[in-house]
């Protein structure tokens, strides 16, 4: 890594020129910063560290590691007080303004789930030691070369109706199969690996409940992405499909990629595995540590900006198309603000409700889990909201820039792409491109299935909320109103003796 005091898009995209295995279409791919289908993700993802790095933004969005001295991203900051979290917070609001918080693995997502994981050293320490230790010397490695980390975190889908241990065949997923003095070789796949292409480092645990006997399941660690045997298959490229920039405006610049991670008999050395054999243990490094709160919170601010942004879309279809003084469409735009504003004041309550944690400070967890169970219904909703604002406006566009280079067709598109707000044409057709590439593209509709599964399924995330949430207080305020009578208190007395 190069000693330069932040981090920037050319150390970035100089450091994914390595020798991982990316699969695509039937072939793999020889260099993803150049290729097609990744090339402009890359970029848009490298240039937040352009953004970092910039003088007028680097205290705003990094702080001094306390071991190298270097300036690194927020993300991997620990906040010890209310005011630290805010101010952490407010940095990672301002990376994903930069990509409308369309990049659901931005770096400062898995840098907050790490953090949020060594917040809790404890619990390794308390599980074995020398898993603890090799934990901590790789958060200070990944914080202090503020390398972009991605994850995989759950099983493919084989047979849900079936615990992992209980399938026909298991080899599909990642498992123990062969250990010794120097580490533990793995073989099998995890999902989804968003962002793996543009990332340094995959980090791989299990999520999902694991049962006592599935020991061989049990492991977690992290590992360079071009580590020998780890094989990247990718789904399509939206990117590489997109007909223009100015016809696909999301796809060809904000396709972070999914794709399923296989690991081919990967060595993990020893100083690389956290969690090892050890089912409790794997559940515990997310939920008895602050790390499932950091990662979830991280992913709330990001979706905050999002819905900040659909928002702003519709107010720009509803100026655009005529409509914005019809009293209905005021009553929309007004609910739909009114649900945006609600998430990010839901973010300022987790922070308010936060509490201290040893020396650091950590969100309040119902008031996360609680955003989550509302957002994982809102985001479709907004998206739908959308279309029916937008009605065949989005549908009525050219079919691609190309048509404008013609004379005559560029005289139709004038005629039939009139403006109430005074765009011209060529600004209208912009808008509403863009507009469907959020809300009906191939592009848009994997935002709207990934915003509403990212966290898990909604009984997951509701299960989550319930656990978290404060019974004993909710029914003690029941408690105290039942307690102030009886039935003798409605008898007379001749009625109570008749009742005694």
């Amino acid at each position: 890594m190069t000693t330069q005091d932040i981090k920037n898009a050319k150390e970035h995209i100089a450091s994914l020129q390595d020798n991982r295995e990316v699969y695509l279409n039937g072939k793999q791919v020889e260099d993803p910063t150049t290729h097609p289908a990744f090339a402009q993700a890359i970029s848009t993802a490298a240039s937040l560290y352009d953004f970092q790095a910039h003088p007028d933004n680097a205290d705003l969005m990094t702080f001094k590691s306390p071991t190298s001295g270097r300036r690194v991203n927020r993300a991997w900051q620990m906040p010890t007080s209310y005011e630290e979290l805010v101010q952490r917070r407010r940095a990672l609001v301002t990376w994903a303004e930069q990509h409308g918080g369309f990049m659901g693995r931005s770096p400062d997502h898995l840098a907050s789930a790490i953090t949020g994981q060594i917040m809790g050293l404890e619990v390794f320490e308390a599980y074995d030691p020398a898993r603890a230790k090799a934990y901590w010397d790789y958060y200070v490695y990944a914080r202090d070369n503020d390398i972009f980390l991605t994850y995989v975190i759950i099983n493919p889908q084989t047979d849900r109706s079936k615990a992992v241990g209980e399938q026909d065949d298991d080899t599909p997923m990642v498992k123990i199969v062969d250990e010794d003095a120097e580490g533990v070789t793995v073989r099998g796949a995890k999902m989804l690996g968003t962002s793996s292409i543009m990332a340094n480092e995959i980090f791989v645990a299990h999520l999902q409940p694991l049962q006592p006997s599935e020991e061989d399941y049990a492991i977690s660690f992290a590992v360079p992405m071009d580590i020998s045997g780890l094989k990247v298959v990718s789904r399509k490229s939206y990117e590489q499909h997109a007909v223009s920039e100015f016809d696909n405006p999301m796809a060809a610049r904000y396709d972070e990629n999914d794709a399923i991670m296989f690991f081919d008999d990967v060595k993990v050395p020893w100083d690389r595995i956290f969690v090892h054999r050890s089912p409790d243990m794997c559940r515990a490094q997310f939920h008895e540590t602050p790390g499932h709160i950091f990662q979830n919170y991280q992913a709330q601010i990001r979706l905050s900006v999002k819905l900040k942004f659909l928002v702003g879309l519709a107010r720009h279809v509803a100026e655009t198309i005529g409509t914005i003084t019809i009293p209905s469409v005021v009553d929309t735009l007004g609910r739909m603000a009114a649900q945006a504003c609600s998430v990010e004041t839901m973010l300022h309550g987790m922070e308010a409700k936060g509490h201290q944690r040893g020396e650091y400070f950590v969100p309040d967890r119902h008031a996360l889990y609680s955003a989550q169970t509302l957002t994982q219904e809102l985001y479709p909703e907004m998206i739908n909201t959308i279309r029916e604002l937008a009605g065949g406006a989005v549908i009525m566009l050219p079919s691609s820039a190309e048509d404008f280079a013609d004379p005559g067709l560029a005289k139709i598109i004038k005629q039939t792409q009139v403006s109430a707000d005074g765009k011209s044409d060529v600004e209208r057709v912009k808008l509403l491109k863009l507009v469907w590439d959020v809300i009906g593209s191939e592009f848009g509709g994997r935002h709207t299935q990934y915003e509403m599964f990212y966290a898990g399924a909604q009984f997951v995330v509701r299960g989550h909320s319930f656990r978290s949430y404060d019974w004993d207080g909710s029914k003690g305020l029941v408690g105290t109103i039942l307690d102030r009578y009886d039935l003798s208190s409605s008898l007379s007395k001749g009625q109570r003796s008749a009742a005694e």
